[in-house]
């Protein structure tokens, strides 16, 4: 089957033998694969290992053989995929062995993937495969930052350092249907635009003074991914006792604060990666509620994955930016 890999110092499209369907397991003919920050960072983290490895987190398809023991799935079945490995109730943290799909097993950018039941779910009617595709890893990640961790209540207002990302574009959608208010900060004057047209109450330009443009705001939550670079001025625009939860660091990963400013504000720092089965299960319930649908900046055909990469390490999508396989 054809597979983008990373292999030795090399990604690249490449011909790999397709996994054997064992007991519990269940082999999907994918569609398309969503592509997320974490598969550009996977083979820096890998170096210069000569072991090929499928990259991809997300994925959609339909189920093309079954193993022995299934019941939740049968031959033909459309589904998306869970890429939270091992964690299936709802906890304040992971439960050990908890993995992320594509590292260390195998990922999505590939023709045919094997995988345990217990990680597909339907997929969503309302949704077109490009749109399923790159549904779970971002979405999921959103939700438990703004629902589980930051316990959004309606009339909240939410400020968001950075309006292009997968996980932004969901929570705007999510807390819009919950009935809080979405503020967002970018540096591109479209990427605003097109977060005011999901649903962004504001957006303002990152290199404001966001203290001043801010003034007559309450800002209940900040949901931070960026790191260093904006953390601190995040902090500055919250309300005494309000809560950050941030879930990444797409710049430096150390962050220096006053300690004594932060305890005598009474903020809340929550920190918060991915969610369990049970979170995925709530979250496509609400979705489908409310029929919201991923925002899909860009799709490529497998063979130019590279470019995908590219575009996405660039910062130029808004939204998820797909890998189109079987479709």
């Amino acid at each position: 089957m054809k597979a983008f890999i990373h292999e030795g110092k090399e990604l690249k499209v490449k011909d790999m033998v397709e996994q054997t369907v064992s007991k519990g397991m269940v082999k999907v003919r994918l569609k398309v694969a969503g592509i997320n920050h974490r598969d550009l960072n996977i083979p820096v983290r890998r170096g210069h290992n000569p072991v090929p490895l499928i990259l991809g987190s997300d994925g959609a398809g339909v189920v093309d053989e079954v193993g022995e023991g299934v019941n939740r799935f049968s031959v033909g079945d459309e589904v998306i995929i869970n890429p939270a490995l091992g964690w299936y109730d709802n906890s304040d943290a992971p439960p050990a062995g908890f993995e992320i799909l594509g590292m260390p097993d195998h990922g999505t950018f590939a023709e045919s993937i094997v995988i345990d039941e217990e990680q597909l779910e339907p997929k969503p009617l309302h949704m077109s495969w490009e749109e399923a595709g790159v549904l779970a890893l971002s979405a999921l990640t959103g939700y438990r930052a703004l629902v589980t961790k930051g316990k959004v209540a309606k009339g909240d207002n939410i400020f968001i350092p950075g309006a292009g990302s997968g996980v932004a574009t969901f929570i705007i959608q999510f807390a819009n249907a919950m009935g809080a208010r979405v503020i967002v900060s970018s540096r591109h004057e479209d990427k605003r635009q097109k977060a005011l047209y999901i649903g962004a109450s504001r957006a303002i330009d990152t290199n404001s003074d966001w203290k001043t443009a801010l003034v007559n705001e309450q800002i209940d939550i900040v949901i931070e991914s960026v790191g260093n670079a904006t953390f601190n001025r995040s902090l500055s625009v919250l309300k005494k006792g309000g809560k950050i939860v941030t879930f990444g660091a797409t710049t430096e990963d150390h962050v220096t604060i006053n300690i004594r400013e932060f305890f005598y504000g009474q903020y809340q720092l929550l920190g918060t990666t991915m969610g369990s089965r049970e979170e995925f299960r709530e979250m496509l319930s609400f979705i489908e509620q409310h029929q919201i649908k991923p925002t899909l900046s860009e799709v490529f055909p497998l063979d130019h994955a590279k470019e995908a990469f590219a575009y996405l390490q660039n910062g130029r999508q808004f939204g998820k930016v797909a890998l189109k396989i079987g479709i």
